[in-house]
């Protein structure tokens, strides 16, 4: 996943872009690149390959600037090389971008035709010279971006800067995050809060097509419809040594090992007296479980396996139809939505692509309501579904799901019991459910002392060339899961 960071400041920012970048690492790239304004220009550095690499190019040939913006690319228009990264400049504009511009090629033609000519392989490139058209026919930066957010198809998040703005950084979401960072005497823009953790903890989380002017004295954000909005100020209460490795050699590792303490954490507080508390899915769900028929659940990758292991437990203990759709699949289709059906959507960010645009079109189709299971509490996710049964995992640095996958079946399995509750199944089976699940870390963390068994079994499978993992039943998702995790 690519990366955005900006910065508008009373300072050189240089550097802690670069930091923002470095935070950003473990969502995986291949190239990365930094803007900054200075002397009524734009200066750019890119690099293919690490931050690491970007931080020798600005050893070398220093910029140095007080508003700017950054970037990680993954490619997905143009191969990775240091003509495709991040930041894209047409004329004095400069922008970063996250996700896909579906309608490039005929915006492409139309400014060709313009006399824009094109140096790189990217959609990234026609939003770059979109802007600078507009702006060159005497729109300023942020009306610009407004008139330009209006010509693009997909989803996406973009930061621009303009060297005939030079304090001022204009962002712009839609299906993709984007958060504000808020500071003193400087403002800040990031796709994840990961990369501005170090420099504040309170933030703005921008809605679907918000559009986001930072300067050093504030913050002025506008909704779709390009009128002025207050959105709330949230204070990140994040512990920065989450994001440290802590001594494991890497993040995968040590997130395994936290696992006893996440899933006792996802239970804390919902459970007691042998049973699960009635409100854990808010106020009125009780009312709602009576109501449910069936269960649709959307996810991806690893969340789609948790919810395929979900549909099991729900249909043998609840009793209630349930099918487990990958949420890019979901789009495409016209569901059957009979009365009664509840949409759980299932995802560790809260910001997954396919699974939000599934929530959306879920809202327009007649379900009972939402559910979302997510991991964190501001997600788009979060605030678009109607009710939340969070996971609190904690920030999950590797890449390959480990704690967050185990969190979301705990959160599941406690759904699937309530559930059942309300559909009445037997007493006896519901309280040894509960029971089992209060038994949960405790297991885990024996199964974590096998440490030694688990190297030496490692080793005896090393130089192996092909695995295969088998499961039935509720199993066979956890295999799936095994799978992706070796490959």
């Amino acid at each position: 996943m690519c990366g955005i960071v900006g910065i508008s400041a009373r300072r050189d920012v240089v550097q802690s872009l670069l930091s923002g970048l470095q935070a950003l690492e473990y969502r995986g790239y291949d190239s990365a690149g930094i803007a900054v304004i200075a002397d009524a220009a734009v200066q750019r550095l890119r690099a293919k390959g690490k931050v690491a690499d970007l931080v020798a190019r600005q050893e070398a040939t220093p910029v140095a600037g007080q508003c700017g913006i950054a970037h990680t690319r993954w490619a997905t228009h143009g191969v990775p090389n240091e003509g495709n990264a991040h930041p894209h400049v047409s004329g004095a504009v400069s922008v970063v971008h996250n996700g896909i511009i579906e309608n490039h090629s005929s915006l492409r033609t139309e400014l060709r035709a313009l006399g824009y000519h094109f140096e790189s392989q990217t959609d990234t490139e026609v939003i770059a010279h979109l802007i600078e058209h507009l702006r060159a026919g005497g729109l300023s930066l942020l009306a610009a971006v407004q008139a330009a957010v209006k010509r693009l198809h997909g989803a996406y998040s973009i930061a621009v800067v303009s060297a005939s703005e030079p304090d001022r950084v204009v962002g712009a979401r839609l299906g993709s995050p984007l958060v504000v960072g808020l500071g003193e005497d400087e403002q800040y823009l990031a796709s994840d809060i990961h990369a501005l953790l170090p420099m504040t903890r309170r933030f703005i989380y921008l809605a679907e097509g918000d559009v986001v002017a930072i300067e050093p004295t504030g913050v002025r954000v506008f909704d779709a419809e390009d009128r002025p909005v207050e959105r709330p100020v949230r204070e990140s209460r994040f512990d920065l040594a989450a994001a440290q490795k802590g001594g494991y050699r890497h993040f995968m590792l040590k997130e395994i090992h936290e696992q006893p303490q996440v899933l006792a954490d996802t239970l804390e507080g919902r459970i007691a007296g042998g049973r699960i508390l009635t409100n854990i899915l808010g106020v009125d769900a009780a009312d709602l479980l009576d109501r449910t028929e069936a269960v649709h659940i959307i996810a991806c990758g690893t969340s789609f396996h948790a919810g395929l292991v979900a549909r099991y437990w729900i249909e043998s203990v609840a009793g209630v139809p349930c099918t487990t759709e990958i949420a890019s699949e979901y789009r495409y289709r016209d569901p059957v939505v009979r009365p009664g059906t509840l949409f759980v959507s299932v995802s560790q960010s809260g910001e997954t692509a396919d699974t939000l645009a599934a929530l959306k079109l879920a809202r327009q189709r007649g379900y009972l309501a939402e559910l979302a299971v997510c991991n964190v509490p501001e997600s788009s996710i979060v605030r678009e579904s109607a009710l939340v049964l969070m996971t609190r995992a904690g920030p999950e640095i590797g890449v390959a799901s480990t704690k967050a996958f185990t969190t979301q079946l705990v959160a599941l399995a406690l759904f699937a019991l309530e559930l059942g509750r309300a559909k009445g199944m037997p007493e006896a089976r519901y309280l040894d459910g509960v029971r089992q699940l209060e038994r949960l870390p405790a297991l885990v963390a024996e199964a974590l002392r096998l440490d030694e068994q688990l190297k030496a079994l490692a080793e005896r499978f090393a130089n192996k060339q092909h695995a295969l993992f088998l499961g039935r039943g509720s199993h066979w998702p956890v295999a799936m899961e095994g799978a992706l995790k070796l490959k």
